[in-house]
């Protein structure tokens, strides 16, 4: 089993920056990656970015490159989602996830194990 935690959602205007958080603790943690994904009203679950547990290596969904970064802690078992540039279009119910290294399975809205979600809002 694997638990996910998520925080640091919250409201800002456009242009604006948020880091949201990912805590992971389970034995089996550390054989996944970690995926965000992402839920706006009336659009179905959508992938954000991915990171490996082991080397680091990342990976972007098209409309966040160059503004979000992925990134991991791995003495805290934290991940992060650095959000600068933020647009009204990002809003969305951001949820964390523990996620196998497999770009098509993330693309398909796969994961192992979810977190329970953080709303992003962003005004313009």
């Amino acid at each position: 089993q694997v638990q996910l935690v998520e925080s640091g959602g919250g409201l800002v205007q456009a242009g604006g920056s948020l880091r949201l958080s990912c805590a992971a603790s389970g034995r089996t943690f550390s054989s996944y990656a970690m995926g965000w994904f992402r839920v706006a009203p009336g659009k179905e679950r959508e992938f954000v970015a991915a990171i490996s547990w082991n080397i680091g290596n990342t990976y972007y969904v098209d409309s966040v490159k160059g503004r979000f970064t992925i990134s991991r802690d791995n003495v805290k078992n934290t991940g992060y989602l650095q959000m600068n540039s933020l647009k009204p279009e990002d809003t969305a119910v951001y949820y964390c996830a523990a996620v196998r290294w497999d770009r098509n399975s993330w693309l398909r809205g796969d994961a192992d194990y979810w977190g329970q979600g953080t709303q992003v809002t962003v005004s313009s």
